[in-house]
């Protein structure tokens, strides 16, 4: 196997002391955009949006926020109907930490999912993958149209000021990857996510990209 040059700890450290300028850069540059972020104008989302909490009850927007000023949404991809378990959207919940809440709860922010599925439909996915984060049913409300999800996934974050609501971010694909703890370990890793998109050395183990993933209860059965 073709792989980077054996050194000795001397010579690797400099190499490892190399790198870590370029990260402290892109951390650097990642707060910068942290700072643009919490400056992006705001639109407001004023109309009569009715949502189906887990427990059954129907709620408006301003439920979503459980008392917070700020909610973040993960759009998970269930349309009604559909027998399809998306196996991206599946396993980035599975990434959520199950007792993040009272942290993001210290400063005023909560966490949800959302699907266009009604709960009857959710409720057998979120018992059979044990999930514990709140999980609302847009059904059959326009909102997940009004965002731009066009039956795809990604994550908004609103922002509470009284009964006023405004979004003031969205982002999907590799946007959301940057929240994921699988990915984000995976790429500190020499192998990194073994997809073939990846700049890695020649003879490195790449599939194409996803085709990987499983949910988390198939892949001693693949």
């Amino acid at each position: 196997m073709n792989r980077p040059p054996v050194v000795s700890p001397q010579e690797w450290q400099e190499a490892r002391d190399a790198l870590l300028v370029k990260e402290k850069e892109l951390t650097h540059a990642l707060d910068r955009l942290a700072a643009e972020r919490r400056r992006l104008p705001m639109t407001r989302l004023d109309k009569p949006y009715r949502f189906v909490a887990p427990d059954g009850e129907e709620v408006g927007l301003t439920d979503l926020f459980g008392g917070q000023r700020q909610l973040v949404i993960y759009h998970f991809m269930l349309e009604p109907g559909s027998d399809h378990l998306c196996d991206g959207c599946s396993s980035f919940t599975d990434n959520l930490a199950e007792h993040a809440s009272p942290h993001l709860k210290a400063r005023n922010t909560r966490l949800i999912l959302m699907s266009r599925a009604p709960q009857a439909e959710i409720t057998p996915v979120r018992q059979r993958m044990s999930w514990t984060a709140p999980w609302y049913s847009s059904h059959p409300s326009d909102f997940n149209d009004d965002l731009g999800l066009d039956g795809g996934f990604g994550l908004s974050v609103l922002l509470r000021d009284g009964d006023e609501v405004f979004r003031t971010y969205f982002t999907r694909g590799r946007g959301v990857d940057r929240l994921r703890l699988d990915f984000n370990l995976l790429d500190l890793t020499p192998y990194g996510r073994q997809e073939a998109w990846e700049d890695s050395p020649a003879g490195w183990p790449q599939t194409p990209t996803m085709q990987w993933l499983r949910h988390r209860d198939e892949y001693e059965t693949d």
